[in-house]
């Protein structure tokens, strides 16, 4: 049994919660994520679990997904394209709709994953991984980038601790932070030690005096998948790995992304 998977259920359910009186209209409010619309990133986070889905129990309609991500992003044409194009063939063009066909996928993909081996390889845009990593992989992903929903909408989201799996992609992404922007990592890797949502201590690598990133799983989460600048943050860093670390923090893959200007993203006032 895959335990995460209920994590990323719980995750997807405190965003089902938030969305599930929105009108139509309001699914056309930009973020501050690139001015996405609230429409693109659920039509975002719906088509990538759909690909979860597939991976695991259809690896026929995962490769067909891929053949058409390759097309698509050959042509010139974006993430928000893609998202779009495949939400209008599944008829999906309403922010409602998409919201009923997403609350069903997600609730389909936790309970697959639920009951999988953990160590089954499933393929995916990038290098094959476990089923294990590839759910804890979208509650990531749900739960970064329902940060700028929640900001837009003005809500403070209260975290559970099951942010510590998001957390730990954090942290074990810090060479590939370096890596992806060109940089060697600076060794050793930072002590790191964060309050829970509960008040639990979580720590990671040696203890360091001298080389350490400390502060809440929350505002550490926000940093690494970058839906904040550290600077609008209470993190404390100590030492030159862990203050250039945080600077370029990047615990998704792709290409170098540069991370949110200091005050551009925030929870939003009514």
């Amino acid at each position: 049994m895959i335990e995460e998977a209920l994590d990323f259920k719980a995750e997807s359910e405190s965003v089902a919660a938030l969305l599930k009186d929105l009108s139509n209209e309001a699914y056309d409010t930009p973020t501050q994520f690139k001015g996405w619309t609230i429409y693109d990133i659920l039509a975002h986070l719906h088509l990538w679990n759909m690909a979860a889905d597939w991976t695991l129990a259809e690896p026929a309609k995962f490769n067909a997904l891929m053949g058409d991500v390759i097309q698509v992003f050959q042509g010139g044409k974006t993430h928000q394209d893609l998202q779009r194009e495949w939400c209008m063939k599944e008829g999906l063009e309403a922010g409602t709709k998409l919201y009923a066909a997403w609350l069903t996928g997600f609730e389909a993909v936790a309970n697959k994953y639920a009951v999988a081996d953990p160590d089954t390889r499933v393929k995916w845009g990038g290098p094959d991984m476990s089923a294990r990593s590839c759910i804890i992989a979208r509650q990531m992903e749900t739960w970064a980038h329902a940060q700028a929903i929640f900001d837009v909408l003005g809500q403070t989201r209260i975290d559970a601790d099951r942010l510590k799996n998001v957390a730990h992609i954090g942290v074990t992404t810090y060479s590939w932070s370096f890596k992806v922007n060109g940089l060697y990592p600076i060794l050793p890797k930072p002590y790191v030690r964060l309050t829970a949502p509960s008040g639990d201590i979580w720590e990671w690598n040696d203890p360091q005096i001298g080389n350490k990133v400390e502060g809440s799983a929350t505002e550490f989460s926000q940093v690494v998948t970058q839906c904040r600048s550290i600077s609008d943050t209470s993190l404390k860093t100590t030492g030159d790995a862990a203050t250039k670390w945080m600077a370029i923090a990047q615990c998704f893959a792709g290409g170098p992304e540069t991370p949110p200007a200091p005050g551009t993203r925030h929870t939003q006032k009514g």
